[in-house]
């Protein structure tokens, strides 16, 4: 497991355990989405519908997490997946 992975996994349930009222990124979505970049990270070539899954993936993650931290780690997968910086 990576370091981006676990900080992931830390993050998501510590925003959830102390604020259960926030609508948080679902963990398929997460999990793709930085599953996707951890490949990309070791020098794996994604094909294109696995590219889109998770480009689509880290949005919704995005778009559906209130912590700065994840969104932070969210855009910068999405950055190694896709090359280009998310745009809200």
């Amino acid at each position: 497991m990576s370091a981006r992975t676990f900080a992931a996994i830390v993050l998501l349930a510590s925003a959830s355990a102390s604020q259960p009222e926030l609508v948080m990124a679902s963990a398929a979505d997460g999990e793709v989405c930085l599953g996707a970049a951890e490949k990309v990270d070791d020098g794996q070539t994604l094909t294109g519908e696995e590219r889109d899954e998770a480009r689509i993936a880290c949005g919704r993650a995005i778009s559906a997490t209130a912590s700065i931290m994840q969104k932070y780690q969210f855009e910068e997968a999405y950055f190694a997946i896709t090359g280009e910086r998310y745009k809200y």
